[in-house]
């Protein structure tokens, strides 16, 4: 049976969700409710488009070799709620050569303590882990591609440097026109503040 991976959105190439041209991946559906959440729309476990496993793999390796991607970036959503398939993916996207960051609610601390096997295999094959709740009311001053100052950027492996100066470059905005069935849509992401929230969305342009 196909392993299928609800998707709330989709970048083949991004350099707005963190360092480096990155693939990212936001999966639908999260077990947190942090107020103010930036991607309410991706609370719900219904919804998103189903893809396998397969094509997600055959499309990481497609960009790559199109725009000689650094990463693969895991957002959401809750990531570590779709851990095993992610798990597989995110081995994937080392074996080509790219490193994987993963953006969680919960700790690491937490996410250790759960002990389960699937999220214990995607810890394994994440580089760096940017870790805790949102907060709505504690933005981040200084830091690119963070939330608010409470979240942790940690390192996981030995395949990212140590301190990697674009995290502390100024957020930006990338901006997409798409032609869907004739319909173009502006689609918005990255700069993760209170002032985006519900950017990454498509919005209908008449």
């Amino acid at each position: 049976m196909a392993i299928l991976i609800p998707v709330a959105r989709m970048i083949p190439c991004t350099e707005a969700e963190g360092p480096g041209k990155r693939f990212a991946l936001w999966v639908q559906g999260c077990p947190l409710r942090c107020p103010g959440c930036c991607n309410p729309e991706m609370l719900p476990f219904e919804g998103g488009t189903n893809y396998t496993l397969e094509t997600l793999c055959d499309q990481l390796r497609s960009a790559h070799k199109e725009h000689n991607l650094e990463g693969l970036t895991l957002l959401g959503g809750e990531p570590t709620a779709h851990a095993k398939a992610l798990a597989t993916l995110a081995l994937f996207a080392q074996n080509l050569g790219l490193d994987v960051l993963l953006f969680s609610g919960s700790t690491h601390e937490e996410l250790l303590a759960r002990k389960d096997p699937d999220i214990l295999a995607l810890l394994g094959h994440t580089d760096i882990l940017v870790d805790g709740p949102y907060q709505k009311d504690n933005p981040e001053p200084q830091r690119r591609f963070i939330g608010s100052a409470n979240q942790r950027i940690l390192r996981l492996s030995e395949r990212t440097p140590v301190d990697d100066p674009r995290w502390m470059e100024s957020n930006t905005l990338e901006l997409r026109l798409e032609n869907q069935a004739g319909a173009l849509s502006l689609m918005v992401n990255g700069f993760p503040a209170t002032q985006a929230m519900g950017l990454w969305k498509r919005i209908p342009l008449h």
